[in-house]
């Protein structure tokens, strides 16, 4: 059987390292700034090679944000969901999270908190396709919480909803703080998450008593 063409394999690489690029640029100058000639310098390439992959910024954008979900995935929802289900994932979850944030992957913060303030009041596919991400997400949190529940890890009266709720915003809190502040803030999040969890988990020693 013959190997994959060495040219597709070429262009997907290329058109990974051209999303990588853009997903950082998105941080900083955010992702209405983000355009196929803004790429194309930096990279040091030919904007007209870039339309073989995207035929205008919108397209780019919409891949843009793909790419961050493959890279969320990738970094913090992987890992994660290696743990046992129970508080010990929902934790990994925020972990993970916190991980990714302070290792500078990306040097202007959070991906999606930026976007979906730029996005928050601007109808159309953007701010969609943002929309339909948060939900997945918070739906994740949710999915754990209810699974540490099953699992007799929390009480059946903790709300799922409501812990998801606490979790996402200390996690985008400390995200949009870093930038301003210092990355002591990852540590203020992650002993405030570890401290709620412990407060409502039925064995607590399942846990660390203090932030690593």
């Amino acid at each position: 059987m013959p190997g994959p063409d060495g040219r597709l394999v070429r262009g997907e690489r290329t058109r990974n390292a051209v999303l990588d690029t853009a997903v950082v640029l998105a941080t900083e100058a955010g992702l209405d700034g983000l355009s196929l000639g803004q790429l194309a310098v930096t990279m040091g390439v030919s904007k007209s090679g870039l339309f073989a992959h995207w035929r205008s910024k919108e397209e780019l954008q919409l891949a843009t944000i793909e790419h961050a979900r493959n890279q969320w995935a990738e970094h913090v929802i992987g890992p994660a969901l290696r743990q046992p289900k129970g508080v010990r994932r929902l934790w990994a979850l925020h972990e993970r999270r916190m991980d990714f944030y302070a290792s500078s992957v990306l040097p202007g913060g959070c991906f999606f908190g930026k976007a979906e303030f730029e996005y928050n009041a601007r109808p159309g596919p953007l701010r969609d396709r943002l929309v339909t991400s948060f939900d997945d997400w918070m739906m994740l949190i949710e999915r754990l919480v209810n699974e540490a529940v099953a699992v007799g890890e929390l009480a059946d009266t903790v709300p799922p909803r409501q812990l998801a709720y606490e979790i996402e915003s200390l996690g985008l809190t400390a995200a949009m703080q870093s930038r301003l502040l210092t990355d002591a803030v990852y540590t203020y999040a992650r002993r405030a998450v570890l401290d709620r969890l412990r407060s409502l988990c039925t064995d607590p020693t399942l846990l660390p008593e203090e932030v690593p």
